[in-house]
């Protein structure tokens, strides 16, 4: 029997806008184009209408609406997607009048978090935030349904789960809820107990595709993925750091973030990206050869406030400065460094910041020790430096530099702090 190969097509997309004022429709349905690149679709147009609020039944007006169904046939349209998220009755006019397949900006961001999952938590993650955007969507009947699974290549739950019932999603969603908690506890606990250790984290946080894997790598040799694409981290990575002075710390790469990042996946990966929450000090990562540098780094300054995240150390990391010299000539406002990863430059630099904004991890004291618990004089060298010891009639005095997270366990022997 003959064997055929089937090479999959690349699908032909158009991508659709309303421009309302309320945010930069240019840059936002830009970076829509990255994102459908990102997917595996080829842009051959985009369309942004400029109207005071979307069209409830048609997202466009009627005679944009033409003009997209003109171009899709002339141009070999595989899809349709639209920088907003759309409802049902939306999607579903726009397909039958265009006979062109319609997914939104969520979908799209989900479709792609669904092909780049690898983790057991990033997997459970996408599928609930999936299923929780397709729930209110099933009130339609027929290929309605179907077409939820939609988006570029029909990755995740897909149309038999999207088929079922509302009670069997309702079910699911709750037994991905009680997994996602089950992880999250475990999470709490190993950061509680890494907090009670002395340990030290460091969060690199930041828009998508703006280098902080390379910068993971640069520091750590992870072997984290580095991909011109966005979204090419999605599950967390940690390494361990040994800074210039000495102090063990554990790097965080976390995921990268979008403007107008969907509150689905805010929410469905709010256990992930709390990761900087726990940490002690957060790199806030952009691309400093990027016009929307400041914008990036606000979009991500923003996140960190709604998960709590004032009051920790933030340093905002300028990367790709060798793509832009001409920076390095402008002063540097509050915590902040330029560097390439890339290239190594500014890396030094980057660490001494990291270990200035790291809290005190140790402390020079004055101990007075009973013989009663002599075995503290031995102890306290696995934590630090004894620098003299003096026997009395009563006990043992120690002058030592140790860690704080040990120091605490033997608080009522410390005499003075120095």
């Amino acid at each position: 029997m003959e064997k055929t190969n089937y090479e999959k097509k690349t699908e032909r997309a158009l991508l659709i806008s309303v421009d309302t004022g309320d945010f930069d429709a240019e840059a936002s349905i830009n970076e829509l184009a990255e994102l459908a690149d990102t997917a595996g679709a080829e842009v051959v147009g985009m369309m942004v209408q400029k109207k005071d609020a979307p069209s409830p039944s048609s997202f466009v007006g009627s005679g944009r609406l033409n003009e997209m169904e003109l171009f899709c046939r002339s141009n070999d349209i595989d899809i349709i997607i639209a920088d907003s998220e759309l409802s049902p009755i939306q999607v579903r006019n726009i397909e039958d009048f265009t006979s062109v397949k319609v997914v939104d900006r969520t979908t799209l961001i989900l479709d792609i978090f669904a092909k780049r999952a690898r983790s057991a938590e990033g997997k459970i993650q996408v599928e609930l935030a999936q299923l929780k955007y397709a729930l209110p969507r099933l009130s339609g009947q027929g290929k309605s349904l179907s077409r939820l699974g939609g988006g570029i290549g029909t990755r995740g739950p897909g149309e038999t789960k999207l088929e079922s019932d509302k009670r069997h999603i309702r079910r699911r969603i709750q037994y991905l809820n009680e997994s996602l908690d089950k992880i999250e506890k475990r999470r709490q606990a190993m950061h509680e107990r890494r907090k009670k250790n002395g340990a030290q984290a460091v969060a690199i946080v930041g828009y998508t595709n703006v280098g902080k894997s390379t910068l993971m790598n640069r520091l750590t040799a992870a072997g984290v993925l580095e991909e011109n694409k966005l979204f090419a981290t999605l599950d967390p990575t940690a390494r361990r750091l040994i800074l210039p002075d000495g102090r063990k710390i554990m790097l965080i790469d976390t995921v990268g973030l979008v403007r107008r990042l969907p509150h689905h996946l805010v929410d469905a990966f709010k256990s992930t990206l709390e990761e900087a929450l726990w940490a002690d000090v957060i790199l806030n990562v952009c691309d400093a050869s990027s016009e929307e540098c400041s914008e990036h780094i606000k979009v991500t300054n923003d996140l960190l406030t709604s998960l709590g995240c004032d009051g920790k150390p933030i340093i905002n990391v300028l990367n790709k400065c060798d793509l832009v010299p001409d920076i390095l000539d402008f002063p540097l406002i509050g915590r902040s460094v330029h560097i390439s990863a890339k290239t190594g430059y500014g890396i030094e630099n980057l660490l001494d910041s990291i270990s200035k904004a790291l809290p005190q991890a140790a402390a020079r004291v004055q101990l007075f020790v009973p013989f009663s618990k002599a075995k503290i004089a031995n102890e306290i060298r696995n934590y630090g430096i004894v620098e003299s010891e003096a026997y009395t009639e009563d006990g043992i005095r120690i002058t030592a530099t140790a860690e704080i997270s040990y120091l605490n366990t033997i608080e009522e022997y410390i005499v003075s702090y120095i």
